[in-house]
C-alpha cells in the first residue's frame, strides 16, 4: 500500500529523543515488530541488538526507530517526511456537521512544515501521535494548579537526566517536590537518591506526594513482576523511599504553587497540608492525548479515560493491570469516522497501562483490514505479561474500598477491503508513556 508517515519532529521517534536517557523495563525482545525485524534483516544494513539487553530510549531509536524509518523512507509507494505537525483531519470538503457522502470522500490532512501549510488527501488515517506532548499538570482538578504556569521555571515534568551534571546540580542538595506514583515517579526517587549519595547531592531532601492515603503498590510486583526489570525498578525505588531523604505525604492533591519570599516555593493542597522551602519540583502524574486536531472528524471515546470506547473497560486501572488486556486490533480501534483508527499510547487515553508489544500488534491488525485481509486482521495473538499488581487507581480516596477491589478481583487479574488505499501514521513518535515513564511502559 502507498503510505506516509508524517512526524512532527526532524528525526525519526522525536518524542523517544526527548527521554532517550531513560533505561526501558522492556528487554529489545520486546521492544522489536516482528514485521519490522524480517525488514531490517533483509536489509543486510542493520546490526541486530542482543535481545536481552534493556536500552534507553536512545539506543532504541537510534538503534531501531531511525534504521526502521530509513529502510521505509526507501520504499516503493512509501514516505516518510519529517517536521511535519499535523494540525487537522478532516473529511475534504465536509466539516463535521455534513452526513451526506462522508464514507466515500477522502481525509483531508492539514500539516505545518516549515515551508508552510499543506494538504494532503488520504484514504485512512492512522493516529499514533502518543501522548507525550501533554504530560498531566500538577494540579489535582486536572488543571494547572494556582501558580503552576508561573512557576514553570521550577517544575519539570517527566524523568530529569540526573546523570547530566549541568542537570544535577539544579537538584543536588535541594528540597525537591516529586508528584506521582507510576513508574516515572518511582524513577525519579531512584535518580534522587543516587544523587544524594554523592558529594554534590548531599543533604538532597525529597517530598513525595502521593494522591492515595497510603503508598499501597506504589511499588509494583516486585519478584511477581514477568517483566524482570519492571519489578527492579519498584524495589528500587521502594529502597530509596525508605533511605531516610524522601518524606512520603499521602493524600496530597496540590492546590496551590507560590512563590516565597525567600525565593523558593511553597506548595498547598486542597486539604490544607502545605510545603514550604522547596527549590524545585518534579511531576510524574502521567499523559493525556490531544485530540484537538481531530474536532472535524467523529469520534467515539470513553468519556473517563479518552481511550477508544470499546477498548476502554479492558485497559481501565480500576479493573486491569497491563498483564490482562485483552488481544484487540482493528474492530476496538476503529472510530465512527470509517477509515480512521486510534492506535498506541493514544488509544489507551489516560490509562497508564500501555506496551510497545501491544501497539505493534494494534498496527497489524489495522493494517491488515485497511489491506482487506479481514482474516488476518481478526487474527490477534497478543501475551502480556504480569504486573504481580492488581489494584486499580480510581479507588484511591478510599482504602477500604481498594482492599475490597483486590479481593473482588483475587487471582483472576496478575498472573471491507479498501482498495490499495494511502495510509497516513501521524507523528509516528512513540512517546515515554507508552514504553519507559508509564506504569507499564
Amino acid at each position: 500500500m502507498d503510505f506516509v508517515v508524517l512526524e512532527a519532529g526532524p528525526r525519526a521517534a522525536a518524542a523517544v529523543g526527548e527521554w532517550s536517557h531513560v533505561r526501558l523495563f522492556s528487554s529489545w525482545s520486546e521492544l522489536l515488530d516482528p514485521a519490522a525485524r524480517r525488514l531490517l534483516d533483509a536489509s543486510e544494513t542493520w546490526t541486530a541488538p542482543d535481545d536481552t539487553a534493556y536500552p534507553t530510549g536512545g539506543e532504541w531509536r537510534d538503534g531501531y526507530l531511525q534504521p526502521l524509518a530509513d529502510l521505509l523512507a526507501g520504499a516503493t509507494g512509501g514516505q516518510v517526511r519529517y517536521d511535519s505537525r499535523v494540525v487537522g483531519v478532516g473529511r475534504a470538503g465536509r466539516d463535521l456537521m455534513v452526513d451526506s457522502g462522508r464514507e466515500s470522500d477522502p481525509f483531508a490532512v492539514h500539516i505545518e512544515t516549515s515551508q508552510g501549510r499543506e494538504r494532503l488527501l488520504a484514504s485512512a488515517v492512522v493516529d499514533a501521535s502518543g501522548t507525550w506532548t501533554r504530560p498531566n499538570p500538577l494540579g489535582a482538578d486536572g488543571y494547572p494548579a494556582l501558580g503552576e504556569t508561573e512557576n514553570a521555571d521550577r517544575i519539570t515534568y517527566g524523568i530529569p537526566d540526573f546523570a547530566d551534571q549541568s542537570i544535577a546540580a539544579r537538584y543536588a542538595g535541594k528540597h525537591v517536590a516529586v508528584a506521582g506514583k507510576g513508574a516515572s515517579a518511582q524513577g525519579v526517587l531512584v535518580g534522587l537518591a543516587t544523587l544524594s549519595a554523592t558529594d554534590a547531592g548531599a543533604g538532597t531532601r525529597v517530598s513525595w506526594l502521593l494522591r492515595r492515603p497510603s503508598v499501597g503498590d506504589a511499588f509494583g510486583g516486585g519478584d511477581n513482576d514477568q517483566l524482570e526489570q519492571r519489578g527492579k525498578l519498584g524495589q528500587d525505588a521502594e529502597a530509596a523511599a525508605t533511605s531516610g531523604i524522601v518524606t512520603t505525604l499521602t493524600q496530597f492533591r496540590t492546590a496551590a504553587v507560590a512563590a516565597q519570599a525567600d525565593g523558593r516555593l511553597g506548595v498547598t493542597s486542597l486539604d490544607g497540608q502545605s510545603l514550604s522551602d522547596v527549590d524545585e519540583v518534579i511531576v510524574v502524574t502521567g499523559f493525556r492525548p490531544d485530540f484537538g486536531f481531530l474536532s472535524e472528524v467523529r469520534l467515539d471515546l470513553d468519556p473517563a479515560l479518552g481511550a477508544a470506547r470499546v477498548l476502554a473497560d479492558q485497559i481501565h486501572p480500576d479493573h486491569h493491570s497491563c498483564g490482562d488486556v485483552a488481544p484487540h486490533g482493528h474492530r476496538e480501534l476503529t472510530q465512527p469516522e470509517q477509515g480512521l483508527f486510534l492506535v498506541g499510547m493514544k488509544s489507551y487515553g489516560r490509562a497508564p497501562s500501555f506496551l510497545a508489544m501491544t501497539g505493534y500488534e494494534q498496527v497489524r491488525s489495522v493494517v491488515a483490514a485497511l489491506d482487506g485481509d479481514l482474516e488476518a486482521a481478526d487474527r490477534v495473538d497478543l501475551v502480556l505479561p504480569d504486573t504481580g499488581v492488581c489494584n486499580g487507581a480510581g479507588a484511591f480516596d478510599d482504602p477500604d474500598a481498594l482492599a475490597e477491589l483486590g479481593a473482588a478481583i483475587g487471582d483472576s487479574c496478575c498472573g471491507g477491503a479498501a482498495a490499495e488505499p494511502q495510509l497516513i501514521t501521524l507523528g509516528a513518535n512513540t512517546g515515554a508513556a507508552g514504553t519507559a515513564s508509564g506504569s507499564c511502559g
